[in-house]
């Protein structure tokens, strides 16, 4: 989904004392990639090679919508820069403020939910621009101060005093009222809201803002766009506007908003989230009673319940019949991951397949013997690049095929004999096609020509083998076209109008698909000799993805209901079908419910903004274009003055830059610790343009030092000492995403050579791991980690399945005073426990230090509750147990939400050893001997899931028991494993 990116990674920027800050890995793209821009009045557009005209494109529509879509809130934002990402197959886009910029994802989506009859890059110009308004609205207030003494940084504190579901909603609205599509239009947004209203599941609003471990809450988009629609419906288009104003002068404490909304209104946030709930259940059951509803039985399943009986929120969808009683579908959930299963009548569910990380078209394609979908490929180093390759299943053997690799397909299908595939192509340069492959090798066939540039949904074969169906989509419009893969010959089945079809299915004389012209989403039919259209079904809330049975005798189709999808089943019978105009404008149809009213007539530059997006070709002149190069624009700056760090014991001043094209990040400043009082100034710089990070980091500034002289009683003393110190450190990461099935792979490598140097250091002895009077250590540090984890479903507390390993060797060969030497294995287990989200986690580590004058800090975990002893060789254990213990809503009024309890028990154990001197009474060695020492502690953690103040970000705090055995003692510590953000 398209989504705002608000991150504070760089914001709490964290930079300790004595080490050196290791930058965060950002996404690139190949350094191959050659970028070029346009500069507008209002914008920067930056775009790779091969996306010339559609950056054209895309600056003249930005620059034509740049009033209409800031009308309503009454700015006029500052000139931004936009990129068009063309190396992904993820559709998307964002704005932030680190650096201030907002990408476009130039691939168009399958969904039929997101993208409805808008072209991609326009909704993305809307939607995504409108967030830009909101950022810049803060832009007034103490939110204009704090821009001036800490750059985009500054904006964090005002903005987040302002719920995200004000900014979705505010932006979803924005895209329906100044268009003719848009979510605000489509019943498959509301979906879920519809669902659970209608079936008297209203949740309170802390839960409707933070969500559920086992109910489906709507997201943020849903209930912001209702939230905020209800407003302007009630008090006027420009209400948020004012809301804003006063919002951002008055001082930022937790419920600012809420009282902005209050003193503009007279209502509060809770107030208006009721109101609107009771307007739309109201709204929908109207609209059920005017309903006659198609009877079905439904395939029996089993879903997750809990131990209360109380059904988790489950899925089963994209229904393919295997035989007249079986169906193939995919299953999932809060507490299921994407997966094949096979439902029969008899209520048998058989999983044949857990899917790993499906680019999920709404479609899945499937004969008696085979499955074909697409799931994402990624590009080993570069992050932008993202591919969609297509899985072939036997269903007969179990074995599965990778046919494509590094492909852009964004949607799949077989032909009935299993001998081709039709697959939607998405080029780097935003162009759409069809081609044929071979089903069982993926080697091209056929390309069939697209000289109207069309984009083409949801492609279906006929049982001839020969000619396709699909859903064409151009200028905001769409229809159901028959394509003759041999002659390339093109027929439109129905007129081409802003109807939202998806998902046809050929069958006999018919096309069976959806469409939401009666304002619910229903199965319709269009026969192709005639263009008769009928309506098939009807049903309450929703009926998608039409299959017939091999005898041709029964229909079945998604089903939805407040608990998920369920698939349901149907005679298929012509004779009962109702017969409808062709053209759903027609006179006497069914109006849609559309919650917005009247306010595409009152919102200011709505009408302007449809006008424009009718246009299909901006007119204008080009824009020219220049090179945009990385290394003349890396740096980037964007946030300057004081940080704080997130473990509030590190304050800082500097300056942030991060360049557009996210290879080049630097940060510059001067750093005070407050728990030894002393400052230092700092450098970093990572340059990620290569295959190889580049890091490297300097650091200048004092040590304070407390530590006892002599432990000889009675003469125990305590002295302090401040120093001054010098940190070099230079090196290279290799990180590597290595994921194709449903376990994440990931793997890196480093090596950095680090220079520490001390002047005036006074004490005659010094921590070991310390460099002290010594004067200086050169270090070089090998590291190796890889990670093999089984995706989780939001109810697991940690992976069921995986393995992890982690590799460092530490030495010092340059010589100097100061020698050490250290390197140290790691590794974990995960395994299913007992129920079905619990997590046994089995970690074993090894390290060993040469004997010297410098010791490292450990490589390995040790036994909690346990001070670290630096033993020349240690071994350690750990056994841990995690499982969830309530999925809880309760609330404490408007400060706290508590989601969920969970618990761990553990039991960790380290054996160290080491060579000590032996001396006689008068200091003289007399040799040496091993010391052997071990230790235990096992323990109980509780955490809880909650959010606090109203902020949908989840929070997870709670405490830890620990009993050392070794020491029998007892110890509770305060456990954070979560801070949010």
């Amino acid at each position: 989904m398209l989504r705002r990116a608000l991150s504070t990674a760089l914001f709490l920027l964290v930079v300790p004392m004595t080490n050196a800050q290791i930058l965060p890995i950002l996404d690139q793209n190949p350094p191959s990639l050659h970028w070029y821009r346009l500069t507008t009045p209002h914008f920067r557009v930056l775009y790779p090679t091969g996306l010339d005209s559609t950056a054209q494109r895309t600056a003249r529509r930005l620059e034509s919508l740049y009033e209409p879509v800031s009308a309503s809130l009454g700015k006029k934002p500052r000139r931004i820069s936009l990129l068009l990402q063309n190396q992904t197959t993820n559709s998307n886009g964002f704005v932030t403020l680190f650096p201030r910029r907002s990408e476009f994802f130039a691939v168009p989506p399958q969904d039929p939910g997101l993208l409805g009859t808008f072209n991609w890059l326009d909704l993305l110009a809307v939607h995504e621009y409108r967030h830009v308004v909101q950022n810049d609205k803060a832009l007034q207030g103490y939110g204009r101060v704090f821009y001036t003494l800490f750059g985009n940084a500054g904006l964090f504190l005002p903005l987040l005093t302002v719920p995200d579901w004000f900014a979705e909603g505010d932006a979803v609205s924005t895209e329906t009222l100044l268009s003719t599509s848009g979510r605000g239009r489509i019943p498959n947004f509301d979906l879920g809201m519809r669902a659970n209203l209608l079936a008297g599941r209203r949740f309170d609003y802390q839960k409707a803002v933070s969500g559920s471990y086992r109910d489906n809450v709507p997201n943020h988009y849903v209930l912001g766009y209702f939230m905020t629609t209800y407003l302007k419906r009630t008090y006027g288009p420009d209400v948020w506007s004012r809301v804003l104003n006063r919002n951002y002068h008055r001082f930022p404490w937790p419920f600012a908003f809420s009282a902005s909304i209050k003193d503009e209104t007279g209502l509060r946030t809770d107030d208006i989230y009721r109101k609107a709930m009771n307007d739309m259940t109201e709204t929908w059951q109207k609209q059920q009673e005017r309903l006659v509803s198609t009877p079905v039985t439904t395939f029996p399943v089993n879903a997750e319940k809990q131990q209360s009986k109380r059904p988790i929120f489950t899925s089963y969808q994209n229904p393919q019949y295997l035989t007249d009683s079986t169906v193939l579908c995919v299953k999932s959930g809060l507490g299921d991951t994407p997966r094949l299963v096979i439902l029969d009548k008899n209520g048998q569910e058989k999983t044949v397949f857990v899917q790993g990380f499906p680019n999920d078209p709404a479609m899945l394609s499937a004969t008696a013997t085979n499955a074909c979908w697409i799931e994402f490929g990624y590009d080993p180093r570069w992050r932008q690049r993202i591919y969609s390759n297509i899985r072939l299943l036997d269903l007969t053997t179990g074995k599965l095929t990778r046919l494509t690799h590094r492909a852009r397909y964004t949607v799949a299908a077989l032909s009935p004999d299993n001998a081709k595939l039709v697959v939607v192509d998405n080029t780097e340069r935003y162009k759409a096609r069809l081609r044929i492959l071979d089903a069982k090798s993926g080697k091209l066939l056929n390309e069939l020509l697209n000289p109207d540039d069309e984009f083409y949904l949801h492609p279906r074969w006929q049982s001839d083998n020969r000619t396709l169906v699909v859903v064409s989509l151009k200028n905001g419009e769409k229809t159901i076209q028959t394509i003759d893969t041999q002659t390339g010959t093109r027929t439109d089945l129905l007129p081409r109008v802003n109807e939202n079809l998806s998902n046809p299915q050929p069958w006999g004389d018919f096309i069976l698909y959806n469409s939401p012209r009666s304002g619910i989403d229903n199965v319709y039919a269009v026969n192709v000799r005639t263009k008769q259209v009928f309506q098939v079904t009807s049903r309450p809330l929703a009926a998608y993805h039409a299959t017939v049975s091999p005898s041709g005798t029964r229909l079945a189709f998604e089903d939805f209901s407040a608990t998920g999808y369920r698939i349901a089943d149907m005679p298929l019978n012509p004779a009962d079908w109702k017969a409808v105009p062709t053209n759903p404008t027609a006179p006497g149809q069914t109006q849609p419910v559309r919650y917005f009213g009247s306010l595409a007539g009152m919102e200011p530059g709505a009408a302007q903004g449809r006008r424009i997006l009718a246009d299909s070709l901006p007119a204008s002149a080009p824009y020219p274009p220049s090179r945009f190069r990385r290394l003349a624009n890396a740096i980037n700056v964007y946030s300057w003055g004081p940080n704080v760090a997130s473990t509030g014991q590190a304050l800082s001043v500097g300056l942030s830059s991060q360049d557009l094209l996210s290879t080049t990040q630097i940060g510059v400043g001067y750093a005070y610790d407050q728990s030894e009082r002393v400052g230092n100034f700092y450098a970093n710089l990572s340059y990620q343009g290569l295959y190889p990070i580049i890091d490297l980091s300097f650091q200048r500034g004092n040590r304070n030092t407390s530590l006892y002289i002599d432990r000889t009683a009675p003469a125990d003393s305590l002295r302090s000492d401040q120093w001054q110190y010098n940190q070099l450190t230079a090196g290279f990461r290799l990180p590597f995403q290595l994921t194709n099935s449903k376990y994440s792979q990931n793997m890196s490598l480093s090596a950095y050579y680090n220079f520490l140097q001390v002047t005036g250091y006074d004490l005659p002895v010094r921590y070991i791991t310390d460099v002290g009077s010594a004067g200086s250590v050169n270090a070089i540090t090998y590291g190796f980690s890889y990670s093999r984890l089984l995706r989780q479903s939001k109810r697991d507390v940690a992976p069921r399945m995986g393995q992890t390993l982690s590799a460092n060797w530490r030495t010092t060969p340059f010589g100097g005073r100061l020698a050490g030497e250290q390197w140290g294995v790691q590794g974990n287990v995960f395994l299913p426990g007992l129920g079905k989200h619990h997590s046994i986690r089995l970690r074993a580590g090894y390290q060993q230090q040469a004997q010297g004058s410098y010791r490292f800090s450990a490589l390995i975990f040790y036994p909690r509750g346990q001070s670290y002893v630096s033993d020349d060789k240690i071994a350690a254990g750990n056994v841990e147990y995690r499982l969830p213990v309530a999925d809880t809503h309760w609330s404490l009024g408007r400060w706290l939400y508590v989601q969920r309890i969970k618990a761990g028990g553990f039991f960790d154990l380290a054996e160290g050893q080491s060579r000590v001197d032996v001396r006689d009474i008068y200091g003289r060695l007399r040799g040496y001997e091993t010391q052997t020492r071990a230790y235990r502690t096992t323990g109980l953690d509780v955490s809880f899931v909650f959010n606090a103040l109203r902020l949908r970000t989840p929070f997870e705090a709670g405490f830890r028991t620990i009993y050392n055995i070794t020491t029998q003692q007892w110890l509770i510590q305060p456990l954070v494993i979560d801070i949010g953000f």
